[in-house]
C-alpha cells in the first residue's frame, strides 16, 4: 500500500526552492547590476553634456543616456544608488566627456561639479579694448559684446565709483575658468567680483581717498612699470605733480584717449601729443577722467600707499622697458637720466 506525502513536505520543498531562485534571481540582478555601474561605456571623442540647474536624477539620467554618455538610464540610477554618498547633490554646468568611463565615475564627476571649462589669464594692466580682444581670440564673445556690457554695466560699481563711466579699472585681472558658453555679461561681473574679493582687505572703500582717484591713479603706475619695488615711488611722482598743479605727461593716458577715440595707430606720434582728447594729461592738469586699464594688486597699494618722496620725474633706467626706472626731483637731473636712457637704447640696437 502506498505512503501518502504530508502536505506540509510538499509545501516545505516549494518554499526552499522559491527561496533558492529569489536568491539565484537576488544574485544575477545584483551581478548586472555591478557590471552596469562598473563597466566603462561611452565616447571616444568630446561630447559635452549641459545640466541644467534643477534637473532630477533621473532627468541627468537620460541627458547622459541619449548623449551616449552611460549604457542606459538605469546604470546612472544604480551608480547613485551604490554610491557611498547617495545623498550627494548634482551640480548644474556643462561636462566633457572625451573616453569611456564608468557610470560610477560620471556620477562621481556631476556630484563633484568637475564642470568643463576654458581658462583665460587677463595680464596686469589691460584695458577693457585688450580685454575684449583676448576673449574673442578664446571664442567667449565678440570684441563689441564686451566692450558694450563694460560701457552699459557700470551700475555694479555704482556703489563703489559713482562717476565711473565704463568698468575699466574694475575688471580685476586674473586667471580665470570660464564656462565654455559663458556670456560676456558673465564673464564681466565675475571679473567684477573679483575686484571686490581681492580689493577688500585693502579697506579701498574705507580710504579717505575716493576708489575712483584709487583706481585712476593705480592704473597709471600699472602702466608706466613693471617693478613692483617701483610702483610706490612712482605713484609718489604723480602725487607730488599733482600737489604742484603739473601735467603728469604719462603717455599710457595720451594710448588710451587715442583708442577710445578709435584712433590709435599703436605707436606715440608727435602729432598725438598735440591732440586734444580727455587723456591728454600734456595738455591738461590733473587726473585723466577715469582709470586708463586694469591694475594689479601691487599698483592699488602704491596708490593707496605713496612713497614719500620729492621726486618730479622718472625714466627708464636702462634699454630693457621692463627694467627699473631713475627717478629725478629736478629737470636737470631728469635730462641726464634721459640721455643715459636714450644712449642705453642706442647701444642696444634702438633708436
Amino acid at each position: 500500500m502506498a505512503r501518502r506525502r504530508k502536505p506540509g513536505k510538499k509545501r516545505g520543498r516549494l518554499f526552499g526552492l522559491l527561496v533558492l531562485v529569489l536568491a539565484f534571481a537576488t544574485a544575477a540582478a545584483g551581478g548586472i547590476g555591478m557590471w552596469l555601474i562598473n563597466t566603462p561605456y561611452g565616447p571616444e571623442s568630446e561630447t559635452f553634456v549641459e545640466i541644467h540647474p534643477g534637473s532630477t536624477t533621473n532627468q541627468i539620467a537620460h541627458v547622459l543616456s541619449d548623449a551616449g554618455i552611460v549604457r542606459s538610464p538605469l546604470a546612472f540610477k544604480l551608480a547613485r544608488w551604490f554610491n557611498t554618498t547617495p545623498q550627494a547633490k548634482l551640480k548644474a554646468g556643462e561636462y566633457k566627456f572625451d573616453h569611456p568611463a564608468t557610470p560610477a565615475e560620471v556620477f562621481e564627476r556631476i556630484a563633484h561639479g568637475d564642470v568643463y571649462t576654458v581658462t583665460v589669464t587677463i595680464p596686469e594692466g589691460s584695458n577693457v579694448f585688450e580685454i575684449a580682444a583676448i576673449l574673442e581670440r578664446a571664442g567667449f564673445t565678440t570684441r563689441a559684446e564686451f566692450l558694450d556690457v563694460a560701457r552699459k554695466d557700470t551700475s555694479w560699481i555704482a556703489d563703489l565709483d559713482p562717476q565711473a563711466k565704463t568698468l575699466e579699472g574694475y575688471l580685476f585681472p586674473d586667471t580665470y575658468k570660464f564656462a565654455r558658453k559663458a556670456t560676456a555679461q558673465q564673464i564681466a561681473a565675475q571679473m567684477v567680483r573679483r575686484f571686490r574679493t581681492v580689493t577688500a582687505p585693502l579697506g579701498l572703500a574705507q580710504s579717505s581717498e575716493t576708489v575712483h582717484r584709487v583706481v585712476t591713479v593705480a592704473s597709471l603706475v600699472e602702466k608706466e612699470t613693471a617693478v613692483d619695488s617701483d610702483r610706490p615711488l612712482v605713484a609718489s611722482v604723480f602725487e607730488n605733480r599733482l600737489a604742484k598743479n603739473m601735467p603728469l605727461m604719462t603717455d599710457p593716458s595720451i594710448i588710451y584717449g587715442l583708442e577710445v577715440a578709435g584712433i590709435w595707430r599703436g605707436t606715440i606720434y608727435a602729432s598725438d601729443l598735440k591732440r586734444d582728447t580727455p587723456y591728454n594729461t600734456y595738455m591738461h592738469t590733473g587726473l585723466p577722467p577715469g582709470p586708463v586699464a586694469n591694475p594689479g594688486l601691487h599698483s592699488l597699494r602704491a596708490a593707496l600707499n605713496p612713497a614719500q618722496s620729492k621726486y618730479l620725474y622718472f625714466v627708464a633706467s636702462g634699454a630693457d622697458a621692463q627694467g627699473g626706472s631713475h627717478f629725478s626731483a629736478t629737470l636737470s637731473e631728469h635730462n641726464h637720466a634721459v640721455q643715459d636712457y636714450r644712449r642705453a637704447v642706442h647701444k642696444a640696437g634702438g633708436r
